[in-house]
């Protein structure tokens, strides 16, 4: 197998000529911020621009883009951007595509579409989209393109057919071969049989479950564990999930309406999205079951369905806020709170971490570790083998999950025939080349975490983080330095001022014979002024509680003039 381990990779060459070249910017490696660029005839395609979530050692982060950088300079050769579905690790980063450049069109289901035109509305801006179903046919440039129906967590997913000089590729987005699903819609295997007897030069498959044996439960088989949770609570239930989950939303709408409860959205996204899919037909709502949430204060308790946002523990999100007592909604004894989604790696301690606080605060919490109330979107181990059998794909690029997934589906792989040097195990930024019906590792792009902060994009970095944690894990200690006008030698006694560093009265006794020493090795330097003095002084003051405490707070340092 191609795999890239610790080789170093530096910038590609040009792309061949009539090779197709593949690069995934998110996506591979991670669980999120999926997007993968496809470069043909000069020609760019962008399929999916998704955001990763931040996880507790990435304090004040709010989303995670893909790396643009390598696009920059070449906006302008960008043929569309098609998203496979509209879950927010495939759309989320669309919007800050979109700012560089507003007018790349925009091509997606109907649901999908019209989730990132909201969004994008937002931010201020009008897309061009272009919308498309299962089947149909659409040229972007040298880009052919065909759509094939698959089912996922979401309604209206699909997978892309590109078709150009250098041979068919399938990336099969997000799937799994459910085989009940709630809205009926099937992954469309006889599209599937029909590209692999044209054949299929290279296949990106999703890779989140290949390290699970089997077929991915129904959705239909969690109807019995949810019917029970909205049976048997004697309060509110309070469901989270995500904003674009609308299957599992459509469950609980109709185990609420079954035991006559109201149901309320409960947040911005939530509620907008629901009304989305209510609006296009997605979501099936009895006349009178939703209310606004104002209106279920007065009610009966035992009448009351919330569904908020949070399944994931991210900070801000209702569910976490609830968890803390900050919000509106007050848990207590004898609610239920029914968290409907699976755990996404890297989150698991903030999700046990919220359903120990909504515990303390008497509510009984119902997840996927002990009862039936999720089922994953994606296909597992016996699904993708089904599809490499059916596909017969020359080539192999593994693509949407985290190393291990990625190495697992790679086996499956040639499990079922592939042969291994036509498999490819990327990672995000290198740069993959289909030349005469075989693809190979050509070389590395930047793909850095590209974080947004509040109202900055990329301003954040990794020394950012660090002085977070830090602050989060030491504290900080500031120190004041009055020296003697006109030289390096004390004045005063050095003055502290502790944020969150525990300490007594005796903690720094120490610490002005380094500063003494510091500022006399500066004064031998030639070095008088503050601006250089501070960082010295700093230092010295670091490493003396370093060494006598073991604690690594921030320390900040003022030097002047007494």
């Amino acid at each position: 197998m191609q795999t890239v381990h610790q080789r170093r990779l530096t910038t590609p060459p040009p792309v061949p000529p009539g090779a197709l070249r593949v690069t995934p910017l998110g996506g591979v490696g991670e669980i999120g911020r999926n997007m993968t660029v496809f470069e043909h005839a000069g020609r760019l395609l962008v399929v999916d621009c998704g955001v990763l979530f931040p996880e507790e050692t990435q304090p004040g982060i709010d989303v995670i883009l893909p790396d643009f950088s390598s696009l920059r300079g070449r906006l302008d050769e960008i043929e569309a951007i098609v998203l496979t579905h509209g879950h927010e690790d495939h759309i989320g980063g669309v919007p800050y595509l979109l700012k560089e450049r507003p007018d790349i069109p925009v091509i997606g289901s109907q649901l999908t579409l019209a989730f990132i035109t909201a969004k994008l509305k937002e931010h201020k801006i009008r897309p061009v989209t272009v919308q498309v179903s299962e089947g149909d046919r659409h040229k972007a440039g040298p880009f052919d393109l065909e759509f094939a129906a698959v089912n996922h967590s979401i309604p209206d997913g699909l997978a892309i057919v590109i078709r150009t000089a250098a041979g068919l590729v399938l990336h099969t987005g997000d799937f799994r071969m459910d085989q009940f699903p709630l809205d009926g819609r099937l992954t469309d295997l006889p599209a599937f049989g029909r590209f692999g007897d044209e054949g299929v030069d290279l296949l990106l498959s999703d890779s989140t479950n290949a390290e699970v044996p089997g077929f991915t439960l129904s959705e239909s088989e969690l109807t019995p564990a949810i019917d029970k949770v909205f049976a048997t609570s004697p309060r509110r239930v309070i469901v989270s999930s995500f904003a674009s989950h609308v299957h599992r939303i459509q469950q609980v709408l109709d185990a609420s309406h079954a035991h006559g409860r109201k149901v309320a959205f409960v947040g911005r996204s939530m509620v907008r999205n629901m009304g989305i899919a209510r609006d296009l037909g997605y979501l099936k709502i009895p006349r009178g079951l939703v209310v606004e949430f104002n209106k279920t204060r007065s009610m009966d308790e035992s009448k009351v369905t919330l569904v908020c946002t949070g399944s994931q523990g991210e900070p801000m999100a209702a569910l976490a806020r609830m968890a803390n007592s900050e919000h509106q909604v007050r848990i207590g004894e004898g609610d239920t709170v029914l968290m409907a989604s699976s755990l996404i790696p890297g989150n698991e301690n903030a999700i046990y971490g919220i359903i120990n606080k909504l515990t303390d605060l008497g509510a009984n919490v119902v997840h996927k570790g002990n009862a039936k109330v999720h089922v994953s979107g994606h296909a597992s181990a016996g699904e993708l083998i089904y599809c490499y059998n059916i596909l017969r794909p020359r080539n192999v690029m593994p693509v949407h999950g985290e190393s291990k997934h990625l190495h697992a589906n790679a086996a499956l792989a040639a499990r079922t025939g592939v042969p291994e040097d036509h498999i490819v195990i990327p990672r995000d930024g290198v740069t993959v080349d289909l030349v005469d019906g075989h693809a190979k590792i050509s070389g590395q792009v930047a793909a850095d975490l590209v974080y947004v902060d509040g109202p900055t994009v990329g301003r954040a970095n990794e020394n950012t983080l660090e002085e977070r944690r830090q602050l989060s894990a030491g504290g900080v200690v500031s120190v004041l330095v009055l020296l003697k006008p006109g030289t390096n030698e004390l004045a005063e006694p050095l003055e502290y001022i502790f944020r969150g560093f525990v300490h007594d009265d005796h903690t720094l006794d120490g610490a002005a014979a380094d500063v003494e020493k510091a500022l006399a090795q500066a004064s031998e330097r030639g070095i008088d002024d503050s601006t250089r003095l501070e960082p010295l002084v700093a230092k010295a003051v670091a490493r003396y509680i370093a060494r006598t405490t073991r604690r690594e707070p921030v320390v900040i340092a003022t030097v002047m003039d007494a």
